[in-house]
């Protein structure tokens, strides 16, 4: 049995103090201790991208870190984006363009792109694709995510 660290983190504006155990990966700590189920769990090796979330303001691999590491953090995922009734222009942008099919990438997706969209121009078409390069999609062939960033751009609109 491992040893339970207390944690303080802010999770998409929400204050909370838990005890973990000191092995929990951030991952599991958002789906199954806070309920935020929008973080997925893909490969659990730091590849595909798909549990991306934003740990002080940058893009981070929630299944390569552990709870602890986040003590003191501000911490976004998914669901600080919006909601079914009232989608984000990123998340509307993905909508319009076709830019998810499974859904499986979406979240990592999205967190990655606010993170990109925080730091970067993202002016071409190649910026857009080196920025998402680490985020792995099976089903879209990347294009229609590529068309939506660049609707996001366009409209001005930054996270």
């Amino acid at each position: 049995m491992s040893e339970r660290q207390p944690i303080t983190v802010v999770v998409n504006g929400v204050t909370y103090q838990r005890a973990v155990e000191s092995r929990l990966l951030l991952s599991d700590f958002l789906r199954h201790t806070l309920g935020l189920t929008g973080t997925h769990v893909g490969c659990e090796h730091g590849v595909c991208g798909a549990c991306t979330v934003l740990v002080a303001d940058h893009s981070a691999r929630s299944c390569l870190m552990f709870a602890v590491q986040a003590d003191g953090s501000r911490i976004e995922t998914v669901e600080s984006l919006g909601t079914v009734d009232n989608l984000s222009p990123l998340q509307e942008a993905f909508r319009q363009h076709h830019a998810l099919q499974c859904g499986f990438c979406t979240p990592g997706m999205l967190m990655t792109c606010v993170d990109l969209l925080r730091k970067y121009p993202l002016a071409t078409d190649d910026e857009i694709r080196s920025g998402l390069s680490g985020n792995l999609c099976r089903c879209t062939g990347y294009e229609h995510i590529v068309r939506a960033v660049r609707a996001v751009v366009a409209s001005g609109w930054r996270p």
